[in-house]
């Protein structure tokens, strides 16, 4: 009998996920096996996306928590004085390197849904002097920031857990500037590949089974009010899925309103 995974039971799934990886970790036990990252640097996941450099300005522990599948620091152009938003933060690797790019005038949030990897994150920053680092609690579909408060927003490999990806671009929309930038790294699909396919490929978890196609992508960020929309990719993850550069410009006279 075929069972339907719901919105809620799949939120839970990656929170618990994400929970035994900070927990792992905090453990000294590395990165758990059942996360996004999969252990397994040659298939595009993890520290092994920062080069030696990036890496040599983290606490181990931030290092050991990275997740995601991709650098988006290394592409969002961060400028000093700017105020970033990390969707999905995790143990604060990207947020902690952002930081440092926008320096003591800038700030970066980072927004995570998972007690224990917001404790992780925190703990990290603060090792690595990043006192301009504020980790909030939250959902990237609902984000607790105000209309128009941020230069730019990054995400590393969790767009694509989200069970409601146009809540989701909407609220960054919502939540940059006019102007602001995005630049995130995420898992996208080829057109060719069927949802029921992308989910033979992979679980929902494993940032496989919900990941947008290419066109899906690019269509949804115009949707959501951005121009100079690209969707590129880096590496292969899978058959027909790959790791991938997002990057979006907010329209200067775009309004995505909501009371706060």
């Amino acid at each position: 009998m075929m069972t339907t995974t719901t919105a809620s039971e799949l939120r839970e799934e990656v929170r618990r996920r994400y929970a035994e990886s900070a927990r792992a970790v905090t453990q000294g036990t590395g990165c758990c096996d059942s996360s996004c990252c999969q252990g397994e640097a040659e298939r595009g996941f993890g520290e092994a996306l920062y080069d030696l450099e990036q890496r040599g300005e983290l606490p181990d522990a931030a290092a050991l928590a990275s997740l995601g599948c991709g650098n988006p620091t290394a592409v969002a152009e961060l400028r000093e004085g700017e105020t970033v938003l990390d969707l999905g933060s995790g143990g604060g690797i990207d947020v902690i390197l952002s930081a440092k790019r926008v320096g003591p005038s800038g700030r970066v949030f980072g927004l995570d849904m998972t007690d224990e990897m917001l404790a992780l994150a925190r703990a990290n920053a603060e090792e690595a002097g990043a006192a301009n680092a504020i980790f909030l609690k939250g959902v990237i579909e609902d984000v607790p920031l105000p209309n128009d408060s941020i230069d730019v927003a990054i995400s590393n490999c969790v767009i694509n857990l989200s069970t409601d990806k146009a809540a989701v671009l909407t609220e960054i929309a919502r939540v940059l500037k006019p102007g602001g930038r995005v630049g995130v790294s995420d898992i996208v699909a080829e057109d060719r590949l069927s949802p029921e396919e992308r989910a033979e490929r992979g679980s929902y978890v494993g940032c496989i089974a919900g990941a947008l196609s290419q066109s899906e992508y690019e269509e949804g960020l115009k949707a959501a009010g951005f121009e100079d929309v690209s969707v590129v990719f880096t590496h292969q993850v899978a058959d027909g899925m790959h790791g991938a550069i997002v990057k979006a410009v907010k329209g200067a006279a775009e309004q995505v309103s909501r009371p706060r």
